[in-house]
């Protein structure tokens, strides 16, 4: 019996310890209020109402993706000539994904990119993913850095 009562004991520390995690980026609720009042005030709501305010700037996913778009450029993929073991990679992240999330869009730029090269065997003997980095690994960080 006592062997459950500790048990049960690690399993509520363990709950407990996971919800004082939360995440530290999103606003309170007064922080929140302040932020969409004064959007209010300066006419930049677009006809949002409040819940679809408070998901879309006030959450700590919300913050992540805004900083990420604004940083992803959306211009075609147009290969470069640069070369990690001579393999082509893509430029810029392509348009056809601005929907998307910007690593969605990088990986599946890369992907196409990949892909393309296969036929020329252009991907200078890498795979996708390989230990060490592989075609993957080297195409995101190109398309960071862009």
């Amino acid at each position: 019996m006592t062997g459950y009562l500790k048990l049960l004991g690690a399993v509520t520390a363990s709950g407990l310890l996971g919800l004082s995690a939360l995440p530290a980026d999103a606003l309170t609720a007064q922080e929140c209020s302040a932020k969409y009042q004064a959007a209010k005030s300066a006419g930049t709501l677009d006809g949002q109402k409040w819940n679809d305010f408070r998901k879309a700037h006030c959450g700590a996913a919300a913050t992540a993706p805004e900083a990420a778009e604004a940083s992803a450029p959306t211009t075609a993929a147009a290969p470069s000539a640069t070369s990690a073991d001579n393999a082509v990679f893509p430029s810029a992240v392509s348009s056809k994904y601005a929907g998307e999330s910007a690593g969605k869009a990088r990986r599946h730029t890369c992907l196409d990119q990949y892909k393309a090269n296969k036929s020329s065997n252009a991907n200078g003997g890498m795979k996708w993913i390989m230990k060490g980095g592989g075609y993957y690994s080297e195409c995101t960080k190109r398309l960071k850095g862009a």
